[in-house]
């Protein structure tokens, strides 16, 4: 990933990254749709290890997603939490927003393997509701799994708190 502009808002350390990953809920997913972007709003799950951060995110069987998935997989992941205004009073260019962000670029893939399609979905549920749930071969069955592994460099985290 690029550089980021404003280093005093970066966050490397693991606890902060995790912050941002356990409170988002809605994650955005651009892919590539011809002349122009293509943004979806997703649910989603993630695994993160030193080398590399996977996420989860279910979709129907078929549509426009998978299709632009299947024609190019290369995706951006934007996803952020916690946002408030920091008011400036009276003056205009003090006013600001209080985030965490995440953004990530990747690969996308549409899981076919069932064991798999099972653990992204209970994992999802669990980054969703903090509860696990039983999820079967025949639940697994009715949806498709996208899953996303980006590298520990394709991606960057910041976050601003009010003062």
């Amino acid at each position: 990933m690029e550089k980021m502009r404003r280093k005093d808002r970066e966050l490397t350390d693991r606890e902060g990254i995790l912050r941002i990953l356990d409170r988002a809920k809605i994650l955005r997913l651009a892919l590539f749709d011809g002349d122009y972007p293509y943004v979806v709003p997703l649910h989603y799950a993630y695994e993160f290890s030193d080398e590399s951060l996977s996420f989860y995110m279910h979709s129907a069987r078929e549509g426009h997603k998978l299709d632009l998935i299947r024609k190019n997989p290369k995706v951006c992941i934007e996803l952020d939490c916690d946002v408030s205004l920091i008011s400036g009073g009276d003056i205009p260019c003090r006013y600001g927003s209080a985030y965490g962000s995440l953004i990530a670029r990747g690969r996308a893939e549409i899981s076919e393997d069932e064991a798999e399609k099972i653990k992204g979905l209970k994992l999802l549920m669990r980054n969703q509701t903090g509860r696990d749930f039983d999820i079967d071969e025949r639940m697994a069955a009715s949806v498709s799994l996208i899953k996303v592994k980006v590298r520990a460099a394709d991606f960057t985290a910041k976050s601003r708190m009010p003062s």
